[in-house]
Protein backbone atom coordinates (compact mmCIF):
# COMPACT_ATOMS: atom_id res chain seq x y z
CA UNK A 1 0.00 0.00 0.00
CA UNK A 2 2.89 2.23 1.09
CA UNK A 3 6.69 2.60 2.06
CA UNK A 4 7.74 5.35 4.12
CA UNK A 5 10.90 7.75 2.25
CA UNK A 6 10.80 10.26 4.88
CA UNK A 7 10.00 10.42 8.89
CA UNK A 8 10.11 14.25 10.21
CA UNK A 9 8.71 15.46 13.68
CA UNK A 10 6.11 16.79 11.59
CA UNK A 11 6.08 15.39 8.21
CA UNK A 12 5.60 11.79 6.95
CA UNK A 13 6.74 11.30 3.14
CA UNK A 14 6.05 7.87 1.39
CA UNK A 15 5.62 6.19 -1.54
CA UNK A 16 1.70 5.47 -2.32
CA UNK A 17 1.31 2.30 -4.65
CA UNK A 18 -0.76 2.39 -7.59
CA UNK A 19 -4.28 1.54 -7.33
CA UNK A 20 -4.32 2.47 -3.75
CA UNK A 21 -7.41 5.90 -3.09
CA UNK A 22 -6.48 8.44 -0.71
CA UNK A 23 -9.89 9.28 0.03
CA UNK A 24 -11.97 7.28 2.50
CA UNK A 25 -15.33 7.54 0.11
CA UNK A 26 -14.59 4.46 -1.93
CA UNK A 27 -15.11 1.94 0.69
CA UNK A 28 -11.36 0.98 0.71
CA UNK A 29 -8.70 1.01 3.43
CA UNK A 30 -7.98 4.63 4.37
CA UNK A 31 -4.28 5.13 3.84
CA UNK A 32 -3.57 7.80 5.98
CA UNK A 33 -4.97 5.33 8.87
CA UNK A 34 -2.53 2.28 7.26
CA UNK A 35 0.47 5.17 7.71
CA UNK A 36 -0.37 6.06 11.15
CA UNK A 37 -0.35 2.96 12.04
CA UNK A 38 2.93 2.75 11.30
CA UNK A 39 4.29 6.08 12.24
CA UNK A 40 2.66 5.62 15.37
CA UNK A 41 0.61 9.35 15.17
CA UNK A 42 -3.12 9.58 16.25
CA UNK A 43 -3.97 11.49 12.75
CA UNK A 44 -2.37 12.35 9.94
CA UNK A 45 -3.48 15.27 7.77
CA UNK A 46 -3.77 15.00 3.70
CA UNK A 47 -1.54 18.22 2.11
CA UNK A 48 -2.36 17.50 -1.50
CA UNK A 49 -3.49 14.54 -3.10
CA UNK A 50 -2.66 11.96 -6.34
CA UNK A 51 -4.96 10.35 -8.10
CA UNK A 52 -6.09 6.82 -7.02
CA UNK A 53 -3.80 5.25 -10.53
CA UNK A 54 -0.63 7.22 -9.63
CA UNK A 55 2.12 5.96 -7.48
CA UNK A 56 4.81 8.01 -5.79
CA UNK A 57 5.61 11.14 -3.54
CA UNK A 58 2.78 12.20 -1.00
CA UNK A 59 3.17 14.50 1.59
CA UNK A 60 1.41 14.16 4.37
CA UNK A 61 1.45 16.33 8.14
CA UNK A 62 1.47 15.17 11.14
CA UNK A 63 -0.29 17.81 13.46
CA UNK A 64 -2.93 20.49 12.16
CA UNK A 65 -0.47 23.52 12.23
CA UNK A 66 2.51 21.65 10.33
CA UNK A 67 -0.72 20.38 7.68
CA UNK A 68 -1.74 24.96 7.09
CA UNK A 69 2.13 25.37 6.45
CA UNK A 70 2.61 23.17 4.05
CA UNK A 71 -0.77 23.28 2.56
CA UNK A 72 -0.61 27.08 2.10
CA UNK A 73 2.88 26.21 0.07
CA UNK A 74 0.87 23.95 -2.51
CA UNK A 75 -1.67 26.71 -2.75
CA UNK A 76 1.09 29.52 -3.50
CA UNK A 77 2.42 27.25 -6.07
CA UNK A 78 5.99 27.09 -3.73
CA UNK A 79 6.35 23.70 -4.43
CA UNK A 80 8.40 22.04 -7.29
CA UNK A 81 6.99 18.68 -8.69
CA UNK A 82 8.05 16.23 -10.97
CA UNK A 83 6.38 12.77 -12.72
CA UNK A 84 7.27 10.39 -14.88
CA UNK A 85 4.59 9.11 -17.34
CA UNK A 86 4.52 6.06 -19.83
CA UNK A 87 2.56 7.03 -23.38
CA UNK A 88 1.08 5.08 -25.41
CA UNK A 89 1.79 6.79 -28.33
CA UNK A 90 4.69 9.00 -30.18
CA UNK A 91 3.75 12.76 -28.88
CA UNK A 92 2.46 15.66 -31.50
CA UNK A 93 5.47 17.64 -29.94
CA UNK A 94 8.68 15.65 -27.90
CA UNK A 95 8.85 18.85 -25.38
CA UNK A 96 7.30 21.68 -24.39
CA UNK A 97 4.31 23.48 -22.75
CA UNK A 98 0.71 22.59 -22.34
CA UNK A 99 -1.30 25.69 -21.30
CA UNK A 100 -5.50 25.07 -21.22
CA UNK A 101 -8.83 25.69 -19.60
CA UNK A 102 -9.69 22.11 -18.03
CA UNK A 103 -13.60 21.46 -18.53
CA UNK A 104 -15.41 18.62 -17.53
CA UNK A 105 -16.10 16.02 -20.20
CA UNK A 106 -18.10 13.14 -19.96
CA UNK A 107 -18.56 10.53 -17.10
CA UNK A 108 -15.25 11.28 -14.61
CA UNK A 109 -13.40 12.74 -17.56
CA UNK A 110 -11.86 16.12 -18.32
CA UNK A 111 -10.52 17.63 -21.11
CA UNK A 112 -8.42 20.40 -22.35
CA UNK A 113 -9.83 23.36 -23.82
CA UNK A 114 -8.30 25.98 -26.09
CA UNK A 115 -9.19 28.70 -23.60
CA UNK A 116 -6.94 30.10 -20.78
CA UNK A 117 -9.02 31.96 -18.57
CA UNK A 118 -7.54 29.49 -15.35
CA UNK A 119 -5.97 27.08 -16.98
CA UNK A 120 -3.42 23.94 -16.33
CA UNK A 121 0.11 24.62 -16.90
CA UNK A 122 2.37 21.14 -17.37
CA UNK A 123 6.03 21.48 -18.75
CA UNK A 124 7.48 18.27 -20.13
CA UNK A 125 10.32 16.80 -22.03
CA UNK A 126 10.44 12.83 -23.45
CA UNK A 127 12.46 10.64 -24.77
CA UNK A 128 11.44 7.09 -27.09
CA UNK A 129 10.75 4.14 -25.10
CA UNK A 130 9.46 0.59 -25.95
CA UNK A 131 7.83 1.03 -29.77
CA UNK A 132 5.15 3.19 -30.01
CA UNK A 133 5.47 4.03 -26.54
CA UNK A 134 7.19 7.52 -24.87
CA UNK A 135 9.04 8.00 -21.43
CA UNK A 136 7.54 11.37 -20.05
CA UNK A 137 9.06 13.85 -17.30
CA UNK A 138 6.29 16.20 -16.34
CA UNK A 139 6.51 19.60 -14.51
CA UNK A 140 3.29 20.35 -13.53
CA UNK A 141 2.76 24.65 -12.40
CA UNK A 142 -0.41 23.74 -11.23
CA UNK A 143 -2.58 21.52 -9.43
CA UNK A 144 -5.78 20.33 -11.28
CA UNK A 145 -7.67 17.78 -11.24
CA UNK A 146 -6.27 14.54 -14.31
CA UNK A 147 -4.02 17.14 -15.11
CA UNK A 148 -0.64 15.75 -16.45
CA UNK A 149 -3.56 12.42 -17.88
CA UNK A 150 -5.18 15.06 -19.53
CA UNK A 151 -2.31 17.14 -20.67
CA UNK A 152 -0.60 14.29 -22.40
CA UNK A 153 -3.63 13.16 -23.89
CA UNK A 154 -3.89 16.29 -25.26
CA UNK A 155 -0.62 15.63 -27.46
CA UNK A 156 -1.55 12.42 -28.40
CA UNK A 157 -0.14 9.89 -26.24
CA UNK A 158 -2.45 9.09 -23.32
CA UNK A 159 -0.73 7.30 -20.39
CA UNK A 160 -0.39 3.65 -20.61
CA UNK A 161 -3.31 1.41 -18.69
CA UNK A 162 -4.99 4.62 -17.60
CA UNK A 163 -8.65 3.66 -17.00
CA UNK A 164 -10.27 6.61 -17.87
CA UNK A 165 -8.10 8.47 -20.55
CA UNK A 166 -6.96 4.97 -22.43
CA UNK A 167 -9.28 2.56 -21.87
CA UNK A 168 -8.37 0.49 -24.45
CA UNK A 169 -4.82 -0.21 -23.62
CA UNK A 170 -4.52 -2.96 -21.37
CA UNK A 171 -1.42 -2.68 -18.06
CA UNK A 172 -0.73 -3.47 -14.66
CA UNK A 173 -1.32 -0.42 -13.67
CA UNK A 174 -1.77 3.20 -15.28
CA UNK A 175 1.91 4.20 -15.75
CA UNK A 176 2.13 7.82 -14.07
CA UNK A 177 4.08 7.96 -10.98
CA UNK A 178 4.84 11.55 -8.42
CA UNK A 179 8.33 11.31 -9.14
CA UNK A 180 10.63 14.22 -7.02
CA UNK A 181 9.10 16.80 -4.57
CA UNK A 182 10.64 20.22 -3.75
CA UNK A 183 9.78 22.36 -0.47
CA UNK A 184 10.29 24.43 2.60
CA UNK A 185 9.54 23.96 6.12
CA UNK A 186 10.21 25.94 8.98
CA UNK A 187 13.44 27.60 6.50
CA UNK A 188 15.08 24.04 5.49
CA UNK A 189 14.55 23.18 2.15
CA UNK A 190 13.81 19.71 1.34
CA UNK A 191 13.85 17.50 -1.87
CA UNK A 192 12.31 13.58 -1.90
CA UNK A 193 12.96 11.33 -4.55
CA UNK A 194 11.15 8.25 -4.89
CA UNK A 195 12.88 6.39 -7.82
CA UNK A 196 9.51 3.88 -9.32
CA UNK A 197 12.70 1.32 -10.00
CA UNK A 198 13.45 0.34 -6.50
CA UNK A 199 9.76 -0.65 -5.70
CA UNK A 200 8.28 -3.48 -7.19
CA UNK A 201 4.88 -2.48 -6.16
CA UNK A 202 5.42 0.09 -8.90
CA UNK A 203 5.14 -1.86 -11.76
CA UNK A 204 7.31 -3.52 -14.57
CA UNK A 205 7.68 -1.28 -17.47
CA UNK A 206 9.79 0.68 -15.15
CA UNK A 207 12.15 -1.63 -15.98
CA UNK A 208 12.88 -1.58 -19.48
CA UNK A 209 16.45 -0.70 -20.49
CA UNK A 210 15.78 2.44 -22.60
CA UNK A 211 13.80 3.75 -19.43
CA UNK A 212 16.19 3.03 -17.07
CA UNK A 213 18.87 4.62 -18.77
CA UNK A 214 16.54 7.94 -19.28
CA UNK A 215 15.40 7.70 -15.47
CA UNK A 216 18.96 8.20 -14.53
CA UNK A 217 19.74 10.84 -17.08
CA UNK A 218 16.84 12.75 -15.25
CA UNK A 219 18.10 12.00 -11.74
CA UNK A 220 17.87 15.14 -10.36
CA UNK A 221 14.64 17.22 -12.49
CA UNK A 222 15.63 20.30 -10.78
CA UNK A 223 18.56 20.78 -12.71
CA UNK A 224 17.37 20.12 -16.07
CA UNK A 225 17.26 23.64 -18.10
CA UNK A 226 13.20 24.18 -17.83
CA UNK A 227 12.29 27.39 -19.89
CA UNK A 228 10.82 30.43 -18.62
CA UNK A 229 7.12 30.18 -18.44
CA UNK A 230 5.07 32.40 -20.21
CA UNK A 231 3.11 35.09 -18.11
CA UNK A 232 0.16 32.87 -17.30
CA UNK A 233 1.88 30.98 -14.95
CA UNK A 234 2.24 34.09 -12.70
Amino acid sequence: MFDILLEHPDFVVINKHPGISVHKDDGETMLLQEVAKVTQDIQLYLVHRLDKMTSGVLLLARHATAASLLSQQFAQRAVNKWYLAIGAKKPKKKQGTIIGDMTRSRRSAWKLATTRTNPAITQFVSVAAQPGQRLFLCKPYTGKTHQIRVALKSVGSAIVGDPIYHQANAADRGYLHAFALQFDYDGTPYTVVCDPRAFSACGRLWLDSVIQDAIEQWSAPWELPWPALPHLAS
